[in-house]
């Protein structure tokens, strides 16, 4: 083979990679959205918290140290002990599910069947005062996550893909980060599990209800503030599986709230209902980007079109598609 096929092939793949990686935050928003028709402005910010709160249990760091210190003069930092990952995230998986019960009480109770702007304000509200919140409770400063994740090309496969090249080629072998093919392996897990538990599920079929009408659900003895515990409690879970494989791979900084941007228009392009089409719309904008900015962007463009590319696509989807691929068409009478 051709070392340009190959090389193609290469950002075809990363590019795959690179989509998935978008898709478990839009995951996030999916869910959400589908379960209580609340566009979670806050979703990106969930990820972040959850990470912020898995390197703090994890490191054994004091929570709000750098405020205790400030009121009590004393220099506190940590414990003194590592907690092993395992421990630590069902701990912070135990944190995110207290934290839907708390926005459940304090914010969502106080809006049932109030119009969707009004609650879309609401998690934009939440979104700031999270990030302010685990500003204090861990700090601002870049952490480094290690979870156990492998990450790094693989040896083993640049010699193996070194050879596929036509002899006289210079071809130096593929890569592929390790951390990226776990992250897939995770998303394909998470997509099957929340597909079979939205569809085939007693739980997943109530999500729906009240998603379509609170008055109505509560009507037919659906417990709505169990629901809502129940999709924040999961959408935690998966900000939690996001915020540790961006963690992983860019370390934990508050610029990982802003993944959530990215996630925008991979739900334009999947549908903001559709959970497979989270991932499909995640791969559509992630070998996109990647190709363009191939084949196109670093050779007629300067560089850089992966900043704006997937909004441009996200645009042009919206003018012939505004539902997306797999997102349910809403037909209105008048």
């Amino acid at each position: 083979m051709s070392a340009d096929f190959l090389y193609t092939l290469e950002v075809i793949l990363n590019g795959l990679m690179a989509g998935v990686m978008y898709s478990l935050v839009a995951l996030g928003f999916v869910l959400i959205f589908k379960a209580s028709g609340i566009f979670n402005y806050a979703q990106g910010v969930m990820a972040l918290f959850a990470a912020m709160t898995l390197v703090g249990l994890q490191s054994g760091q004091i929570p709000f140290a750098h405020l205790i210190n400030a009121i009590f003069g004393t220099d506190l930092h940590h414990f003194g002990w590592q907690m092993p990952a395992l421990l630590a995230i069902i701990l912070t998986v135990g944190v995110m599910v207290l934290f839907a019960i708390i926005v459940e009480k304090y914010i969502l109770h106080h809006l049932v069947n109030q119009e969707p702007i009004i609650l879309f304000m609401a998690t934009i509200g939440l979104a700031y005062f999270m990030e302010g919140f685990g500003d204090i409770m861990w700090g601002s400063e870049i952490k480094t996550m290690d979870v156990g994740i492998p990450s790094g090309g693989s040896f083993w496969l640049e010699e193996v893909t070194m050879t596929w090249a036509a002899e006289g080629e210079r071809y130096w072998g593929m890569y592929i980060d390790k951390l990226d093919v776990v992250a897939t392996l995770v998303a394909l897990v998470l997509v099957i599990s929340l597909t079979l538990f939205s569809q085939y599920t007693k739980t997943g079929r109530a999500l729906r209800a009240v998603a379509d009408d609170h008055q109505a659900a509560l009507s037919v003895g659906i417990s709505l503030r169990t629901i809502w515990v129940i999709v924040w409690s999961i959408a935690g879970f998966v900000a939690l599986v996001a915020g540790i494989m961006w963690g992983s791979k860019s370390g934990v900084q508050f610029s990982l709230s802003l993944i959530a941007l990215k996630a925008l228009p991979v739900l334009m392009l999947g549908g903001f209902t559709s959970i497979p089409g989270a991932i499909i719309g995640g791969l559509i904008i992630g070998v996109g980007e990647k190709l363009f900015e191939f084949a196109i962007g670093s050779v007629y463009l300067g560089g850089a079109t992966e900043n704006w590319f997937a909004y441009v696509l996200a645009l042009v989807f919206l003018v012939f598609r505004p539902q997306g691929l797999f997102g349910e068409k809403i037909i209105e009478r008048v």
